[in-house]
Order: C-alpha cells, then structure tokens, then sequence
C-alpha cells in the first residue's frame, strides 16, 4: 500500500508527464573534437554517443574553455586547495574572495561585494534580508523566480509593474512609499532589455532604491556596465556563471549594504563559501573579458547573423538584440516536439515550458555565444526554418507576444 507521499508524487509526475512539462535530467560528454579540431569552434558536447551543436548555453563569451581560464582555475586549486572549508565567516574567507571583490568594485563603481554560491542564492538572500513587512516593494512583472521567491519569504509587499513599462512604474511609485525597484538587465525568458536610465531617474525622483539583477548583462551589455554603474543603481547582482565562464555570484552595493548583509544573510552566514579556486578564477574571467572587447564584438556579430537569416527565412522571433533570442509557440507539447526535431538535426535548442514562463507562452530559448561559428548558425537556422514548415506550428507573432505582457 503506497503511503500518502509517494501517492501525491506519483500523481503529479503523471500528470506533468501528459502536459508536457515533466523535466528530466540528461548526462551530457564532452565532444572531444573540441580538443583535438582547432576548426571546431562552435560549443558542442554528446548526448547519448551522439555530438550536438549547443545553442542552449549561457557562456556568451565562450570563456568556459578558454586554455587560460582553465590553467586558473588549476593555479588557483595548487594555491588554495579545491574547496573553502567553512563558512564565510569562520575560515572560509580568502584573500581570493577579497581580490575578486575589489575588482568587481573598480569594474562598476560601487564600494562593497559580497560573493555567494549561486545567482539564485544571491537574489534569494539579498530579497529576504534587506525586506520585511513593513516595506513596499515594486518590481518588473518578469523578474526571475529567485527574486519572487525572496520577497515571498520576506514579508514585502509586493506590486508589479507592467514589463518594461515606465508608465506603469510611475504610477505604482506615485502611489506608495516603496523602499526599492527591482528589474533585470536583460530578462532571461525575452532577451530584451530594461530600461535603466530611465528607471533610474524614476527611482531617484521617487527616493527609492534601484535594484538590478544583471545576471544576463554583465560583462555583455554596454552602456551602464562600466564604472559608473553605481551612479544609475543602488544594488547591482552579477553571476559568473553566464558571460563569465564559470561559477558563483555577487551582490554589490553601498559599504553599509553589504555590512549588514555579512550580518544578516542567513545563506551567507550559514552556506560553505565559494571555493578560493573559483573566486581566482572569476577574476581571472573578469580581468579576461575586459581585456578582450573583440569577444563582445564577435557576439554582436552573430547575433545580427542569426536575426538576418531568421528574417530571411521568415522565421518570427520575438525582437531581441541581445545573446537570447526566444521563439514562442505557444504549446508546450509542440515546443517540445520541434525541440527534438531540431536535436535529430544535431542542433540542441533549449524548450522553455510553464511555469517557467506563462501558459501559451512556451518557446524555444535559442541562445548566441561569440564561439559559434557562423556555418552552424546557418545550419540551425535553415534547419529551424525546415522544422517549423514540416510540423506546421502556428507561430505567435512579436505583437502578439508583446500583448500577453500586459
């Protein structure tokens, strides 16, 4: 007789499974030729003794297999050993951690880092340390999940603003005493972009805090990404995860900020800290990416190739300029089905389903990094094209798309 958990597991996987929206693990290799064939440059791994062409990563800068990035992260491991031993707070605070910290701060302006684990750790305790219920908090109806779920443990009241609306921001701002704004640099599902400036002179009208998650812009995105970040944004939150190649995270803000996050933070004061080794190694990527703008240049490049051919081929995307370029279909089931299609090709292409996003909003997250060649970019789009003529999905416009937002 089963008992009453493995009863409501069971249920929910079924149905899950039926919907569409069961996610399952896959153990993915390396392709070898990416060490062997200098010409192969495109990101590809193995699936199943299988090679795939990755448009699905986060490493827009192809930073995660750079031959100097990798020795870092072994003078890195020589130096300080493979892991931290302990908590911030009690030995596993380095003087890697420090270096990574300062040069986070040079790089944007701001006078204080605190490193966490993960974006999602980061986000989570900044959210539910720095709120509680007596605070008024307006964000972005888009901001990812690790945010919503901070102030959800927070206490903070929480409105949301119509996506990328400064209109509908104002209004929210004129009508409470809110303590802080929060958005995304670009957002993770669209690829678009907020706008900073302008959400930035709204804050400082308002005397409210401007928090950025800048997971999907750091190291990317022009503009405000320089030293005087911290002019435009109170709290700015960068991973090392994306552009930067590998792992980690990190609040940045004011020196009182960040000293009361050392205090407070119960994921900080009670996590192992991130490895020595992998904070050498995201300044080592820092230093890297700024010291080869021709990585930037090249992303911006295939981007614009793969929107040219997409239009020339009359494949709709959604109207992003940036690495994330998203392709709504709407049916999760049908998402999937062009996804593995596109895999039978050997193009692995990311399928976004609810809750991710919004029911009838599910697509294909296809993402562009500065190590793809321009051949396999022709190849996915001609094949994209082929796939979504032969299963005949009825493709949900940009107007269309945008409308669902409000």
């Amino acid at each position: 007789m089963s008992s009453l958990l493995e009863t409501k597991i069971a249920a929910r996987q079924h149905a899950l499974r039926e919907q569409g929206l069961l996610r399952q693990r896959k153990v993915l290799g390396v392709d070898h030729a990416l060490n062997t064939n200098a010409s192969t440059s495109s990101p590809r791994f193995v699936f199943e003794g299988r090679a795939y062409v990755n448009f699905s990563s986060n490493d827009y800068l192809g930073l995660s297999r750079v031959p100097e990035l990798v020795e870092a992260l072994h003078l890195g491991a020589q130096t300080y050993g493979v892991g931290s031993g302990a908590s911030p707070l009690v030995t596993g605070y380095s003087d890697a951690h420090l270096a990574l910290e300062r040069e986070l701060c040079d790089l944007t302006g701001h006078e204080a880092a605190l490193l966490f684990c993960s974006g999602f750790s980061a986000n989570t305790a900044l959210m539910k340390t720095l709120f509680d219920q007596h605070d008024i908090v307006v964000a972005d109806k888009l901001v990812h999940a690790s945010i919503i779920d901070g102030l959800q443990d927070s206490g903070a009241q929480l409105k949301r603003f119509l996506h990328n609306s400064l209109e509908s921001a104002e209004r929210l701002l004129a009508r409470h005493q809110t303590s802080a704004l929060i958005t995304e640099s670009v957002f993770s599902m669209d690829g678009d972009c907020a706008p900073i400036f302008e959400l930035s002179a709204l804050c400082r009208q308002h005397h409210t805090w401007l928090i950025v998650d800048d997971a999907h812009g750091f190291a990317v995105l022009d503009g405000y990404n320089n030293a005087d970040a911290a002019k435009l944004i109170d709290v700015q939150v960068v991973t090392f995860g994306k552009a930067l190649g590998c792992q980690g995270a990190a609040v940045l803000g004011s020196q009182a900020l960040i000293d009361f996050l050392v205090s407070n933070a119960r994921e900080y004061i009670y996590s192992t800290a991130l490895s020595p080794a992998n904070a050498a190694l995201a300044l080592a990527a820092t230093q890297y990416s700024t010291a080869h703008p021709e990585l930037q240049q090249k992303l911006l490049e295939n981007i614009a190739l793969f929107k040219r051919l997409c239009r020339e081929a009359n494949v709709p995307l959604l109207g992003s300029d940036t690495a994330i370029q998203p392709l709504i279909i709407g049916d999760a089931l049908q998402t999937l089905q062009v996804a593995e299609e596109l895999r039978a090709a050997g193009i692995w292409v990311g399928a976004i389903r609810p809750p991710t996003v919004p029911v009838g909003s599910a697509r294909l997250r296809i993402t562009l990094t500065a190590a793809h060649a321009a051949e396999d970019i022709t190849a996915c789009v001609a094949q994209l094209a082929q796939v979504l003529s032969r299963v005949g999905v009825p493709l949900v416009t940009e107007r269309q798309a945008a409308d669902d937002h409000r």
